[in-house]
């Protein structure tokens, strides 16, 4: 006979940094009372540039040992490049409800007039299989543009911190993609990493008019709060974040949190 979960169970919210924080407003949004932790690896930043082994065993390594700590009652994968390489393993490790981060390929495809649609996401996302089975589905008919852009990680990291983004890497990341052939036709992007929804308003003024953007963030809570219909929580602490950099790290991402209403600095 299973035990009757503890009401004080958290849901487990994963990134890399502090993209899954776009994420996290939205659970909030559903699921005010739920008790939430959020683990931020910022230790392993940037996995975009990590291959798929590295990628897969940090993750599921990661997610095990504070899965174990935290006994949380669901965990949310809120990072594409994590999810697309390593959510059949999570899921095979851990006996708890996880819900991934995909790439919101479908929506844009019903989205589009041209039928041209741009795909920023980090490199190890753009190559993956996964995107791949998600165009062939979802946007069959359609063009799919894709560029990984690396830099509006930092972009993004950077202006959650309180600092301006490097314009050159905005501008870097929209021209790629207009080069492309078609290019000058995307009226819908998907910006396929959780940093990337904090950029939005500079890429749409660098994409100029006409062009609408669209992400996963809603429809991951959507989903969260599907799985725990009905449950019970009791917030006995305040929500709080992990971490795994060193301290300068931690201190740089602590004002940040601290806007999510996340007390910080605790190391896993």
């Amino acid at each position: 006979m299973d035990e009757p979960l503890d009401p004080s169970a958290p849901i487990l919210l994963f990134d890399s940094g502090v993209g899954g924080l776009t994420v996290l407003d939205e659970v909030r949004k559903l699921l005010p009372q739920a008790p939430i932790v959020y683990l931020a690896d910022t230790a392993g930043l940037p996995y975009g540039t990590k291959t798929e082994a590295q990628i897969a065993a940090r993750v599921a390594g990661l997610l095990g040992r504070v899965t174990e700590r935290l006994k949380p009652r669901l965990v949310c994968i809120a990072c594409n490049t994590a999810s697309t390489i390593a959510l059949g393993m999570v899921r095979e490790v851990l006996e708890v409800p996880i819900v991934g981060t995909v790439p919101a390929i479908k929506p844009a495809a019903a989205m589009t007039s041209t039928g041209v649609i741009g795909l920023l996401g980090t490199e190890a996302t753009i190559r993956q299989a996964y995107v791949n089975r998600l165009e062939a589905e979802f946007a069959k008919g359609k063009q799919l543009l894709r560029h990984g852009a690396p830099g509006l990680v930092e972009a993004a990291e950077a202006k959650l911190h309180g600092r301006a983004p490097d314009p050159a890497a905005i501008t870097h990341a929209v021209d790629h993609l207009r080069a492309m052939p078609g290019g000058d036709a995307i009226d819908t992007v998907v910006l396929a990493c959780t940093h990337f929804p904090l950029l939005e308003q500079e890429l749409s003024q660098a994409f100029g008019p006409g062009v609408a953007f669209v992400h996963g963030a809603q429809g991951i809570a959507r989903q969260v709060a599907r799985l725990l219909k009905g449950q019970e929580f009791s917030r006995i602490r305040p929500d709080y974040a992990l971490t795994t950099g060193d301290e300068t790290m931690t201190r740089a991402h602590e004002e940040a949190l601290a806007r999510f209403g996340l007390e910080g600095g605790r190391k896993v």
